[in-house]
């Protein structure tokens, strides 16, 4: 008995020094890729926007050069999470959120059935990118990003990118345009390396402190919860050590930056796991990759935080958090 407790006593600290490893060069690495290339051009993201959505988000993203498939999925997702039922107390409809009035004026029939419905995805997602290119075509004349000045005449109005020459002085109208640009990055496929976080080695080391400790099932960590955690917890509670704030559920984790395929992982990367490969919103798990193939996750009632592997059938795929990609997801879908 004791000689398999020493075997298992060597093995777990050998597999700890190889994660210490993998955390100091998660350092080295972003360091040395600190010019890469991040983000995508018009592809969308393996299961960023539901399957139902999908095709109309990539064929109306590209209506006009000042959107694209992943910036219409982020305007989407922000207003109503991909709800096409959703309804805001400022009378907000649908899956775009149209109040009637803008819904009366810029509403199209995106499926030629006939009738304009902003309950109906086939019509106010058309409607959402047709009402971007219009409001692209009325400040086309003004300078600096056509992107952003569509984004702003979209929250600030376009008189006021027109009288101010490009993006207003209002903060809130500013504080859009990041929002908007940066939850962009990730519904998009990267097109080339995405760079490694700084933040991901303290993460790591934030989870590794946890193993051994029970599951706890909508457990955060305080001290009510005896210090528990479940999947979501975890890896919230460990980015917000180095100064990250992701949102409470693993769904909305994924939308926190750009997304590494498998063969681009590094540690600190949150790798997720669904029933539905082509759907991010039923996303049930996630874990923050260590290296090797293996994840640290809280995994369910009944167990403790632990080392699990990851390519199981379940795997979906992974987000590189970025502080930008967290602060722009709402607090709300």
């Amino acid at each position: 008995m004791r000689k398999a407790w020493i075997v298992a006593s060597v093995a777990i600290s050998s597999a700890l020094a190889f994660v210490m490893l993998l955390v100091v060069g998660v350092y080295i690495v972003a360091g040395n890729l600190a010019n890469g290339v991040g983000g995508g051009a018009k592809a969308l993201a393996k299961g960023a926007v539901p399957a139902a959505y999908s095709d109309l988000v990539q064929k109306w993203g590209n209506l006009c050069p000042a959107i694209s498939p992943a910036l219409l999925a982020a305007q989407l997702y922000q207003e109503s999470g991909f709800n096409p039922r959703a309804q805001s107390h400022a009378a907000a409809q649908g899956i775009a959120q149209f109040i009637p009035g803008t819904w009366a004026t810029h509403g199209i029939d995106g499926d030629g059935d006939g009738d304009r419905d902003v309950w109906d995805p086939k019509d106010a997602i058309p409607s959402a990118a047709s009402y971007d290119c219009e409001l692209a075509s009325y400040v086309k004349k003004v300078g600096g990003n056509p992107t952003e000045n569509m984004l702003a005449a979209y929250n600030a109005g376009a008189y006021a990118v027109i009288k101010y020459g490009g993006v207003p002085p209002y903060s809130e109208t500013r504080n859009y345009v990041k929002r908007i640009t940066a939850l962009s990055e990730s519904f998009a496929a990267p097109v080339g390396r995405v760079d490694p976080s700084e933040q991901a080695a303290g993460a790591i080391e934030y989870a590794q402190k946890k193993l051994g400790t029970p599951y706890l099932w909508g457990g955060t960590g305080t001290a009510e919860q005896g210090g528990r955690f479940d999947c979501s917890g975890l890896t919230q509670a460990a980015y917000e050590t180095v100064g990250i704030k992701l949102p409470r559920v693993a769904n909305d984790q994924y939308n926190a930056g750009p997304h590494p395929a498998r063969d681009e992982l590094l540690p600190g990367d949150l790798v997720f796991f669904s029933d539905d490969l082509t759907n991010s919103r039923a996303i049930r798990h996630v874990g923050i990759y260590v290296g090797g193939g293996y994840m640290i996750d809280a995994p369910r009632t009944g167990a403790v935080i632990r080392f699990d592997p990851i390519d199981t059938p379940d795997y979906f795929g992974a987000t590189r958090v970025t502080e930008d990609g967290a602060k722009a997801l709402p607090t709300t879908v």
